[in-house]
C-alpha cells in the first residue's frame, strides 16, 4: 500500500491566539471526538506511522487530548505535536508522560503575532517544557522565522528570544543543515516566513512544487481529506 511520510489529522480548528501571520479559517469551529479520531486514524494507519495532530487550530486546547493520544498509541502511531506554546504549563505533563508522543514543536514566533502579553513568562514556560521533554526522552523543536536575516518590521523579538535560549541552554551549540542543536533532544529550527495558499491570491508566473499526496495528506476535523497541511480552508476536498 502507498506509504506517506506523514499524515495530518486536525483534532480541532480552534485556536486561543489570533496571530497576524496566520490566515485562520472560515470553516465551522469544532473538536474531533475520540471516537471519530479512532475511525479516521485507523483509516490513515496503513499509509503511515507518523501522525501530526494539527492542520489549523491549537491541539493542546482539546479537552480530551489524553484519550486521543491513548487511541493513537493503540493504533501504533508515532505522534508529533505542533503548538503555539501558551498551554504547555497546563498540558506539558501529559505530553511528557505519553509514550506515543515523539516530538513537540513550539512555534516561538506565535508570540509576535499578538500585540500584548508577557513574553518573558511565555518563554520561561516554553523553555521549562523543552528541558523537561528532553529529560523525558522527547524531541523538542523550538521554531523561529528568519534567523538568516529578518524581514524589515518582522521578527522584532528574535534577539530577545535568542538571548533567553542562550541563558537556558548555554552555548556552544551545534549548527546543522536544518537547524541548531541546543542540548540533547532540543533543537532550534528556523525557516522563511511564508504566505498560506489562497484561491483568491493572484497566480504566480513561476511553477511551484507541492509535496501533497506524495509525502503527506491532511484530514480536517470534519473528516474532509485534503492534499496537504496548507489547505486551511479545505479548498481541495478529495
Amino acid at each position: 500500500m502507498r506509504q506517506l511520510k506523514k499524515a495530518y489529522l486536525e483534532i480541532t480548528n480552534v485556536c486561543n491566539l489570533c496571530c497576524s501571520f496566520c490566515p485562520g479559517t472560515r470553516r465551522p469551529a469544532g473538536f474531533l471526538t475520540p471516537e471519530d479520531f479512532q475511525c479516521l486514524a485507523a483509516k490513515l494507519r496503513p499509509h503511515t506511522e507518523y501522525l501530526y495532530l494539527h492542520l489549523m487550530g491549537e491541539p493542546l486546547l482539546h479537552p480530551r487530548l489524553g484519550e486521543i493520544l491513548d487511541r493513537a498509541g493503540g493504533l501504533g502511531f508515532r505522534v508529533m505535536i505542533t503548538t503555539n506554546g501558551t498551554l504547555l504549563e497546563k498540558q506539558g505533563g501529559l505530553l511528557m508522560a505519553s509514550p506515543v508522543v515523539e516530538k513537540v514543536s513550539v512555534s516561538l514566533h506565535s508570540f509576535e503575532g499578538n500585540e500584548e502579553g508577557d513574553l518573558e513568562g511565555y518563554l520561561d514556560g516554553c523553555l521549562r517544557f523543552a528541558k523537561g521533554a528532553s529529560a523525558a526522552g522527547k524531541r523538542c523543536a523550538l521554531r523561529l522565522w528568519n534567523l538568516d536575516g529578518a524581514l524589515p518590521g518582522a521578527n522584532r523579538q528574535n534577539d530577545m528570544i535568542l538571548s533567553a535560549l542562550e541563558r537556558a541552554f548555554p552555548p556552544p551549540w551545534k549548527e546543522g543543515r536544518r537547524g541548531t542543536t541546543l542540548a540533547p533532544n532540543v533543537f532550534l529550527e528556523w525557516g522563511e516566513r511564508f504566505e498560506w495558499p489562497d484561491l483568491s491570491a493572484p497566480e504566480e508566473d513561476s511553477p511551484s512544487f507541492c509535496y501533497g499526496l506524495r509525502d503527506q495528506v491532511g484530514v480536517l476535523w470534519d473528516g474532509t481529506v485534503v492534499p496537504c497541511c496548507l489547505d486551511h480552508e479545505g479548498d481541495v476536498p478529495l
